[in-house]
């Protein structure tokens, strides 16, 4: 009796959704039996007028399409009013008066900006990253969008590659945790609310495994490696209920990725169970005729039949279905099947209840960059931030200390938000000059610009593609800059050097094959390190940077990656010691780039270097380390923290016996502070080559100082589980080692055997 009582909840629930689909079934089918052939080829049009553009198409003749019902969503307009006009055209002037919705590339923020997404992951803290995601949604929809084109889970494992700061690192569990949490952010338990939106996550899929780190580059990897390490997050997101899916640009097995059939059916929807729309990325049906696989029609054809829904700005399935449903090249129930997930997805938005419920003009002055979302930007950018080195206990700094604040970065608003900050406004970020007097009244600044960011022509024309510019070249020659640098050190304290990229130095088509700082900044760090005063590097990027002279020369560093509309605030918050920085990374930072790719779960080797003496037939380098010059899970603390010995309730366990693994972390300093305590498993034997470890949990932990606390884990045979040669997820009887520690190279760890 007991456990029917339990279910009972669980059958009501069933059977409301049931009543649900049912409901929305009828009504689909009802509206699809008035439907044209073109008006039905129209849902899959997702267009353009302008705005987010990120291809080289914009699309021309929206008002008439929008009429004759050939539109099914816009993206690229944002603003009650604005969404309110176009939505009036389809509702209003279109035959079945079909409404539209509205999408937008809501990445790290809407208009209130957060940390980049790679800086987010830093914080390992998923109610924090999910909040984030709910502010953007609240703000987003208020300013008339129900669609955002996020989150973007690519597992991406070269720095080189520009999008890297999009995504959430190398590793496929903590990536795949951030995917449910930013889906659980933007759609709430019901995304058809006001103030929730349709989340989409992209870009389906391996688009982070790009060859050479080149945007939109081909992709090519094994069936293991796929689920291993790439699909997970994908896979996540869809578990967490996600309503679309963006394909993405490269190709799988040879096949792009928007006319892949395996790829967008066969494991999309038949073995993952998605239920949702597809779309395409930006004009990634119309590429696919550049991947050489036929002219627009066959591609349009070819990604109809791959299972793709919605075609994004390249207007292919408008401008060919027709044709080809005539010539028997596509069939009316592939157009009817892609017809019907639109206007699903229109359905679950509300939208035929209320077309107009997303443009309540009287919510953005009261939702939109608030005072209250604010601060939320304050307080998340601050625990994104990583402290990578920290000699003497430099930093925190006190409160009335004399400093040279030099460096291009220091005073440029244009910066501060980072890329893919499509509806933010750069006027209104804080820069570290404005945060450093807003928290520190009583120091005794002295800014100089030092250096541009770049003094390479061709490297400022190719950052400079969107106004105003970027980067910003001085009047004055870099000698005068430096020399006015130097002077300002010789009468501080300490120098803060504020460095690093460009916002759009990262980001979409951002590649670089040179991950260092510019030149013309390493020459100020250069100048300014011979003054011998003690010197802050404040470090702004969108990925993991080669660091070699500055990890040597600074005697402190600090990675505040782009922190969004309230950056100056929150690194001013750290550098003088009002919160104590907790970030880890998610990304390897590599010596050079001759070590990418530099991950910390790479493959065993059959001749592997193990840190001993360099030796000549070892899997190792002639001229560089193996060791990354940052491993993954790496951050400092203004405080210290002692890990006992790993403790373990059993060392022999069999079948579904669950085992718990303790270590005592003790704040061994003189303040408060976080740390994120991570488990990795290694699997010591097995029918397939294993990583030397996997991340399998993660605990972040507030003490205070002298504090103890035991942090535990629960270890079940899931966290043994790996995709072997018939891709079946089974784990293997056999030994296998717990590792728990401060970062993936520094752990203390435990042995087990687990038997079937």
């Amino acid at each position: 009796m007991k456990k029917l009582f339990a279910i009972l909840p669980v059958l009501f629930a069933v059977q409301l959704f049931a009543q649900s689909d049912a409901k929305m079934n009828a009504f689909v089918t009802n509206l699809m039996s008035k439907m044209t052939l073109e008006e039905k080829i129209g849902q899959l049009n997702l267009v353009t007028p302008g705005g987010a553009v990120t291809g080289s198409v914009v699309s021309k003749g929206v008002d008439e399409n929008l009429r004759k019902g050939f539109v099914g969503g816009l993206f690229g307009i944002t603003g009650p009013e604005k969404v309110r006009q176009a939505q009036d055209i389809a509702v209003k002037n279109s035959r079945l008066k079909i409404p539209l919705f509205f999408g937008l590339d809501v990445i790290h923020g809407h208009k209130t900006l957060f940390p980049i997404p790679l800086g987010l992951s830093c914080s390992w803290d998923m109610a924090l990253i999910e909040r984030s995601a709910r502010i953007a949604a609240t703000e987003a929809t208020a300013d008339g969008l129900c669609w955002a084109f996020s989150p973007m889970v690519d597992i991406a494992r070269d720095p080189r590659w520009g999008r890297v700061s999009e995504g959430s690192g190398e590793d496929p569990y903590l990536g795949s945790e951030i995917a449910k949490a930013m889906v659980r952010g933007y759609q709430g338990k019901d995304y058809s609310s006001t103030n929730t939106l349709m989340a989409c996550v992209k870009h389906f899929a391996l688009y982070g495994a790009a060859e050479a780190g080149r945007d939109y580059n081909s992709v090519d990897m094994s069936k293991i490696k796929m689920y291993e390490y790439y699909l997970p997050p994908y896979k996540a997101a869809v578990d967490a209920g996600v309503g679309s899916v963006m394909s993405s640009f490269n190709d799988i097995d040879a096949v792009p990725a928007t006319g892949n059939k395996w790829l967008l059916t066969d494991l999309l929807r038949r073995q993952w169970g998605f239920k949702g729309l597809v779309v395409s990325d930006y004009t990634s049906v119309n590429e696919m005729v550049n991947h050489s696989l036929g002219d627009l029609q066959t591609v349009s054809a070819l990604a109809l039949h791959a299972g793709l829904d919605m075609d994004m700005v390249g207007e292919g399935f408008l401008t060919t279905l027709k044709k080809s449903l005539k010539e028997g090249k596509v069939t009316q129930k592939q157009i009817d099947d892609a017809c019907r997930r639109i206007l699903e997805a229109k359905y679950k938005l509300g939208l035929f209840t209320d077309p107009y419920r997303y443009m309540d003009e009287s919510r953005p002055a009261k939702e939109i960059l608030t005072p209250e979302t604010r601060k939320a930007a304050r307080e998340i950018a601050a625990r994104s931030f990583v402290l990578l080195k920290n000699d003497a206990q430099l930093l925190p700094l006190k409160k009335d200390a004399s400093i040279a604040l030099v460096g291009p970065l220091a005073d440029s608003k244009r910066n501060m938000l980072g890329t893919w900050s499509v509806a933010g406004d750069f006027t209104k970020a804080i820069t570290v000059i404005e945060g450093i007097k807003n928290v520190a009244p009583g120091a005794k600044i002295t800014y100089a610009k030092g250096a541009n960011i770049s003094d390479d022509s061709m490297l400022i024309k190719r950052t400079n593609v969107f106004p105003p510019d970027e980067i910003e070249i001085d009047k004055r020659s870099p000698a005068e800059m430096i020399a006015e640098a130097v002077a300002a050190a010789k009468n501080a304290d300490v120098i803060v050097a504020v460095v690093g990229e460009a916002a759009d130095m990262t980001g979409e088509a951002s590649s670089r094959s040179d991950i260092g700082l510019p030149e013309s900044q390493l020459e100020l760090l250069k100048a300014l390190a011979k003054t011998g005063k003690p010197m802050v590097m404040v470090l702004f990027n969108g990925r993991a940077m080669t660091l070699n002279w500055e990890s040597k020369n600074m005697n402190s560093i600090l990675d505040v990656w782009f922190g969004g509309t309230e950056a100056g605030n929150a690194i001013a918050d750290v550098l003088f010691g009002n919160y104590n920085p907790s970030g880890k990374l998610t990304s390897t930072f590599p010596r050079n780039v001759g070590q990418i790719p530099i991950i910390y779960n790479h493959k065993h080797t059959g001749r592997p270097f193990n840190n001993e003496e360099w030796a000549k037939f070892k899997s190792n380098y002639l001229d560089v380390s193996n060791d990354p010059l940052y491993p993954f899970g790496f951050g400092l603390s203004y405080t210290t923290f002692t890990y006992g010995d790993v403790k373990l309730s059993k060392t022999d366990l069999k079948g579904n016996e669950t085992l718990t693994a303790l270590v005592t972390l003790t704040n061994s300093g003189k303040v408060a502070g976080e740390e994120v305590v991570q488990m990795y498993v290694a699997d010591v034997v097995a029918s397939v080559t294993r990583s030397v470890k996997d991340l399998k949990g993660f605990q972040k932990i507030l003490l205070q100082p002298g504090e103890s606390k035991e942090v535990s884990f629960k270890i079940t045979t899931e966290q043994l589980k790996f995709f072997n040669s018939n891709l079946k997820w089974d784990w293997e009887s056999g030994d296998f080692i717990i590792h728990i520690g401060t970062n993936s190279s520094e752990v203390k760890s435990g042995k087990i055997n687990w038997k079937k």
